[in-house]
């Protein structure tokens, strides 16, 4: 209870709210903008927690992540395109029920299932973390290292429907991480005799490369943003009254897709994209008018929406607990708190209660500011879409290129989100998940050392099999393996029947 009450002192501080309501404006921007994303966004905030206490920068970045993943829906729902990937299934029934003479309805329908995901997915978070870090306290070397494989083993379904691809871009991720001087013994690995490579790749100027400016490249090679438009004196009332008998009406939908959209979130790797294609995909299963289903089904809308904010809950579950990111957004939390010295994980909960309360505050906190900012602030967001690309790219630019120069106050991590930035575009444009690229990057330096640790500690490898946790891990480890193959197995058959009828068609 004390801690929980020093929590609220820090949180409930003007400077830290303000920076929370800074952050979900922002993300709302940039997620109803068509082609920025919520974690580019959040990339862009990273470098600006180096300069604030851990908790303000975590509120920050917390603030720009649920607001992204509510703005998304905007440009869902009126344009028919999703500001986020995570907004994609929203557009099945919002846009139709715009294109019904509903726009004030749909994206009412939408912000509220939003609210009410982020609710139940930050319950179940706090509930959850605390149990999950006091089993993993107990972790040794042996533990920490089958942790570390299993999360890898995520990297085998972050292929896109190719398993190859996912595991080329994860072991690329490991071998990045291997630059530097060896974390054991300091021998000189890969540094072709460049002093600035002693220390490694610094992953946050690669964080910062691979998702944002990346995502610049791609969007150098479109002018179809340009062309976004919508009609500003659209009729956005609804009164609150219908939205909460609409969400009370389908409140086993909201339940039920915000459970769905926590647990796939809690999947490292898996994201809010799959949580809101998922829960749709369920919800049209479960419903006895599923024919209906993308005609403006009040239904759809709510189960995307609840599923895409209560992953993010869920996200945060392995990440602070198990000290494995459970998204994108979540490994740079991570940065944010290892530049300051934390270590997300088993420990985290026990010697940083403080802040460990101040961050599930700041979720629930962030959520309310989400919903108020959002309900009141739609026609301004709307306006955003009216500003021609060719201006907002040079401007995240420059942010992209002084966040990596903050770093460390070095030329050299500039060259590094370029290079980096480089590789990200040709990884998306030729079907690379970046996701698993990151979590390679992240864990395989975390692998090595808890294996070195547990060798030099005792040399008998079958430790890590005959200790239970360890053992239950690698088990875990094989059975995501053989999933992984299992289901690219699946859709290779899926696609040459397809082809086959397609032939015989």
């Amino acid at each position: 209870m004390e801690n929980l009450l020093l929590s609220i002192e820090a949180i409930l501080q003007w400077d830290t709210l303000l920076l929370m309501v800074v952050g979900v404006i922002a993300g709302i921007v940039f997620g109803c903008i068509p082609g920025f994303t919520i974690t580019m966004a959040v990339a862009l905030t990273l470098p600006f927690s180096f300069s604030l206490e851990p908790l303000q920068g975590i509120s920050l970045m917390m603030g720009v992540w649920l607001g992204g993943a509510s703005g998304g829906l905007i440009s869902a729902c009126l344009l028919g395109i999703p500001g986020t990937p995570s907004a994609m299934a929203t557009t099945f029934d919002g846009y139709p029920m715009v294109k019904n003479g509903e726009p004030g309805r749909a994206l009412s329908l939408g912000l509220w299932a939003s609210f009410a995901g982020s609710l139940i997915g930050g319950i179940i978070l706090v509930l959850a973390a605390p149990l999950l870090s006091s089993w993993a306290i107990k972790f040794g070397p042996w533990e920490f290292f089958s942790l570390m494989v299993f999360g890898l083993s995520a990297i085998a379904t972050l292929g896109n429907g190719n398993l190859i691809k996912g595991l080329i871009a994860g072991l690329l991720g490991v071998f990045i991480g291997t630059f530097g001087l060896d974390p054991v013994g300091g021998a000189q690995r890969f540094t072709f005799g460049l002093t600035d490579l002693l220390s490694g790749f610094n992953y946050l100027p690669i964080l910062i490369g691979i998702f944002a400016f990346s995502q610049l490249l791609s969007e150098v090679t479109k002018s179809s943003a340009d062309k976004f438009k919508l009609d500003k004196n659209i009729n956005l009332h609804y009164p609150i009254s219908k939205v909460i008998k609409d969400l009370a009406t389908s409140w086993v939908s909201v339940i039920r897709s915000s459970l769905v959209g926590t647990f796939v979130g809690a999947l490292p790797g898996a994201g809010s994209s799959i949580a809101n294609i998922l829960s749709y995909d369920i919800e049209k299963k479960m419903s006895k008018h599923s024919n209906l289903f993308g005609t403006g089904r009040k239904e759809g809308i709510i189960a995307a929406e609840a599923a895409n904010n209560s992953s993010e809950g869920g996200a945060l579950i392995p990440t602070l607990a198990l000290g494995i990111p459970g998204s994108a957004v979540t490994v740079m939390m991570m940065g944010a708190l290892l530049v300051h010295g934390i270590q997300p994980g088993p420990y985290f909960l026990v010697s940083e209660p403080v802040l460990a309360y101040g961050i599930f505050l700041a979720f629930f906190i962030s959520a309310i500011f989400m919903l108020l900012i959002q309900a009141f602030g739609i026609r301004l967001f709307l306006r955003i879409t009216d500003i021609p690309m060719h201006y907002l790219l040079p401007v995240v630019l420059i942010l992209c290129a002084l966040g990596s120069f903050a770093v460390n106050n070095r030329v050299f991590d500039i060259w590094v989100l370029l290079i980096f930035g480089v590789v990200g575009y040709f990884l998306k444009k030729f079907n690379f998940t970046l996701a698993a690229f990151v979590l390679g990057v992240i864990l395989g330096p975390m692998t090595e050392v808890n294996l070195r640790r547990a060798i030099s500690t005792d040399a008998d490898l079958t430790l890590f099999f005959t200790r239970p946790i360890s053992g239950v891990l690698l088990g875990l480890t094989i059975a995501s393996l053989i999933y992984a193959v299992v289901s690219e197995i699946r859709n290779e058959r899926k696609l040459q029947s397809e082809s086959s009828n397609s032939i015989k068609g």
